[in-house]
Parts: C-alpha cells; structure tokens; sequence
C-alpha cells in the first residue's frame, strides 16, 4: 500500500474509534519520503505552532529590570477586529523604577488617573499619549508604579496591515515604509499594531485583542546591550542609568549606541 494511503487509513481507523488522530500523523502526509516538510520547514510555521499558549502571570510578575531583559526575544499578537494577528518580536525595552526613578511617570509614588496602571498587578498595560498625537505602550511589573516601555519589534507576521496602519497615521503621501521602519520606535509599534488609549488597563495574561506568547530562540546575556534611556530629558543621574536593553546586532531597534557596545565588548560582556 502506498505510503500516504496507508497513512490516511490509519487515521480513518483511529476517527472511527472516536479519538483524535496524534498530530504526527497528520504532519506526517505533507512529508516527503527525504524527510523534507514544506510547508512546515517555514520558520513562520515553526514559530507559530511551538507559540500556541500565551505568556501568564508568573512571567510578568518580576523585578522591573528583570522583565526588560525578559521581554527581549518574546513576541507581541495583536488580533485586529477583522481577525488578522500581527505578531512583532521584542528587540528592545526600557525600565521605569516606579518611586526613586525621576524619569518615571510615577516618581515619588504618586498614583494618578493617568499611571493607575503602573500601580496594577504585573502584565497590565499602560498607555500614554505623547505631543498629543503619538501613543506609548508600557507592560508594568513587580514594584510600586514599575513598568517596562515597549521600543522597538521586530514584525513577524501581518507585515502587509501593519503598513496599512502606519499608512493611515501619516500625512499626505510617502514611500512605502521598509520592514525594519515599521516599528523601530515606541510610537511607530502602537500605530503598526493599531494601539491606542484604549488598551490602557488592559490585562496581557486575559485579554482577546493583545498578548504575548514565547519566543522561539531567547538571547542569552551576551547578546544584550545596556545603555541609557531615550528621550527622558533632564533627570541627573537617572538620564546615566543603563535601564535600555537591546538586541545587540538588530536591524530592527531603534537607536543603536556604538559607544557602549564598545565598552561592553572592552569588559568582556559579548562573546566572539
């Protein structure tokens, strides 16, 4: 009996017992006799089946700094209202120390209408408008009015309506945006994805809309730069503090610091 007819009996047998078919089995008719899998030997497809369960609580709930460096190869789904997901890998992140921290929107604790959820339990968004025009997405984490800034992605998939949405947010008419541009910046991410104010409070371990799910390869220590954050203006020793951690060698982050990757490497702190 030919391979794939006896395969398809297998399965016909094991349907009329009531069961499912094992997810081999099936895999197994769109392989060749060589081994080769296509279309599975797709990185996408690949990517997508070993990311089927989302990041929950346990995850989220870690020491601010932690959960920057965490978040660093982990993938960001935004399901649209038309059903389409776009999926965006995490390649940089800043943190925001709640209290202590100067540039943090909740310095010296103080709880507002507007940071309430850098005060929720960990995996709630935060999202705040900017020049009144632009929007930010925060994920906040163990640690009175802790957060970690979302900066930058790497998109995966959904490429074609992420343009589509950065399209919309621009004025008058401008080349197409190249892939690495769709997200390499806070901003640029909430319009790609379709964020808002909307998501504010939001919880990423519940909600239908917006999730994470794990990564497929995870940098190690060595592939992670440490610098200072962008744009925080005047807040003395804080505007010093290596609280941006970046995926050293991406096209796709949004401000890469030369200096301190020289440094880094001066230090021992790369592998060759």
């Amino acid at each position: 009996m030919p391979r794939k007819r006896k395969l398809l009996a297998q399965l016909s047998a094991l349907q009329s017992n009531s069961s499912f078919p094992p997810l081999d089995a099936v895999e197994n008719l769109n392989a060749t006799p060589g081994g080769d899998s296509s279309p599975k030997s797709s990185k996408y497809f690949a990517m997508e089946k070993k990311n089927s369960s989302r990041l929950e609580e346990d995850f989220f709930n870690q020491p601010c700094i932690s959960l920057a460096k965490s978040f660093l190869g982990q993938i960001l789904v935004r399901k649209l209202p038309d059903g389409r997901e776009l999926w965006g890998r995490i390649v940089e992140t800043e943190a925001y120390l709640g209290g202590e921290d100067e540039a943090s929107h909740s310095k010296g604790g103080k709880q507002t209408q507007r940071n309430a959820a850098m005060f929720m339990k960990p995996g709630t968004l935060y999202v705040y408008q900017i020049y009144g025009i632009y929007f930010c997405i925060n994920v906040s984490s163990q640690g009175e009015g802790a957060a970690v800034l979302l900066r930058s992605l790497e998109p995966l998939r959904g490429l074609d309506a992420m343009r589509e949405l950065r399209s919309a947010s621009r004025k008058g008419p401008a080349k197409p945006l190249k892939d690495w541009q769709l997200c390499n910046g806070p901003s640029k991410l909430c319009q790609a994805f379709g964020i808002d104010k909307a998501f504010d409070q939001r919880d990423l371990t519940q909600d239908a809309a917006i999730w994470m799910v794990p990564g497929q390869e995870l940098p190690g220590e060595q592939d992670v730069v440490a610098t200072t954050r962008i744009g925080i203006g005047n807040r003395g020793e804080w505007a010093q503090k290596p609280l941006r951690f970046y995926l050293r060698g991406n096209r796709f982050v949004s401000v890469v610091d030369k200096k301190r990757e020289r440094e880094m490497a001066a230090m021992g702190h790369f592998c060759s």
